[in-house]
């Protein structure tokens, strides 16, 4: 009997490859909360799941705050690596600060404000002359009401300068794995897939502010003649991008769920109605169920549409009230939810361990079950006393601005969904 040929190792490779499991990664978006939680959340994945290489997914599908998570594990930047860059708020040489996205939108203020005195002649005129009632008239006055509170163009220069490290990139097509970042082209509502062919010639941190243009806090985004705005507007996750190309897993991360108020105590916080939280937490309640319905929605019919793809979808428990009274644009609170999310995780994989192990180990995925039952195990170390009372001028004028928001989200969400 002859020996067997010895496999060429550009083969071995090849067959490597073949029988890797084509994984994919959807990040839904949630504003500074939600990135804090899904960060909090790889890091439990990524303990607990150390056979999966959370750089090397085939397909990264962003939205919103989602959208700059996945562009930064497309860009090696590990779960770890941006909860020390983001979460604990080291002396790092990206050096990032988050008060650069509180910049008020003068430019656009002053677009509108130049456009004023040719409305009000317009809406006087229609009244006084063409006979249109006042109410009608006035309406006109409504094209100088600025588009968005904050300038997002901070966004795109700091993420720029963020991607231009070496070893990373802020184009699309130099990327090793596919990236995908959804927006919404505001004058047709259609999503705009940036990164598929025909749109991957658009730099990723412009896509990045595309997608997270929430109407009435951001201006929309102007790329190539037409204007975006937040891909959330037109789905929650925008898994389909990775669905149609046939991938063996699809893992999703929803940081938004509604609030299941029961008599019952979950956690620390015992809420039996959430009507004593008064509008905020009613209009909070009211956004998420409609996001989450739709999410429900899809991921039915992804199971009958593809059938061939096993979906993990991690999302926080609907009974979890401190999650849900959290500051959506919080950043002070950014250590206790990046923490809570790490634990949270944990717990929804031990408790969904006789489904979910069987389902990994179809594509040879184990989960540690050290890690995950280890009770002593943390996200982050306990902050020296000095260092909790350590602030600057620029964090509190940040915290501040990101508390105010939070009071105004509620009319954000009815702009955003008019």
């Amino acid at each position: 009997m002859k020996p067997a040929k010895a496999q060429p190792a550009s083969d071995r490779s090849s067959a490597a490859r073949a029988q890797r499991p084509r994984v994919a990664l959807a990040l839904a978006g949630g504003g500074p909360l939600g990135a804090i939680y899904e960060i909090g959340a790889l890091c439990a994945l990524q303990d607990c799941l150390p056979s999966l290489d959370f750089n090397r997914f085939d397909h990264y599908i962003g939205v919103s705050a989602g959208g700059f998570i996945a562009a930064g594990l497309a860009n090696d930047l590990t779960p770890r690596q941006m909860c020390d860059l983001f979460i604990e708020d080291r002396q790092h040489e990206d050096d990032f600060n988050p008060a650069w996205m509180l910049k008020p939108a003068w430019a656009e203020f002053g677009m509108r404000l130049t456009r004023l005195p040719g409305l009000l002649t317009s809406a006087l005129w229609a009244w006084g002359v063409q006979g249109s009632s006042f109410n009608s008239a006035m309406e006109r006055l409504g094209a100088a009401l600025p588009t968005g509170l904050l300038d997002n163009e901070g966004i795109h220069h700091h993420i720029e300068r963020l991607f231009a490290r070496e070893g990373r990139s802020n184009d699309f097509r130099q990327l090793r794995s596919r990236l995908t970042l959804v927006a919404t082209e505001l004058d047709t509502g259609e999503a705009a897939p940036f990164g598929r062919p025909g749109w991957d010639h658009v730099p990723i941190s412009r896509a990045i502010q595309a997608s997270a243009a929430l109407p009435g806090l951001f201006p929309p985004v102007k790329i190539d003649g037409k204007y975006y705005v937040d891909g959330t507007l037109k789905k929650t996750v925008h898994a389909t991008q990775a669905l149609e190309e046939g991938v063996d897993l699809l893992i999703c991360l929803n940081p938004l769920v509604p609030f299941h108020a029961s008599p019952e105590r979950f956690g620390k916080r015992h809420i039996p109605t959430l009507v004593e939280g008064g509008f905020p937490a009613v209009m909070s309640q009211t956004f998420r169920s409609m996001i989450h319905s739709r999410l429900a929605m899809g991921f039915k019919h992804y199971e009958t549409d593809y059938p061939n793809t096993d979906i993990v979808l991690i999302e926080p428990d609907q009974r979890d009230a401190e999650l849900f009274f959290a500051n959506t644009f919080s950043y002070r609170q950014r250590r206790q939810m990046a923490e809570h999310a790490y634990q949270q995780t944990r717990q929804t994989l031990r408790e969904r361990l006789p489904t979910l192990a069987p389902m990994l180990e179809r594509h040879g995925i184990s989960l540690d079950r050290t890690a995950l039952n280890d009770h002593r195990r943390h996200l982050l170390a306990p902050l020296p006393s000095h260092r909790q009372r350590l602030t600057t001028p620029a964090v509190d004028r940040l915290n501040a601005t990101l508390d105010e928001l939070q009071q105004r989200l509620p009319t954000l969400n009815r702009q955003a969904h008019a």
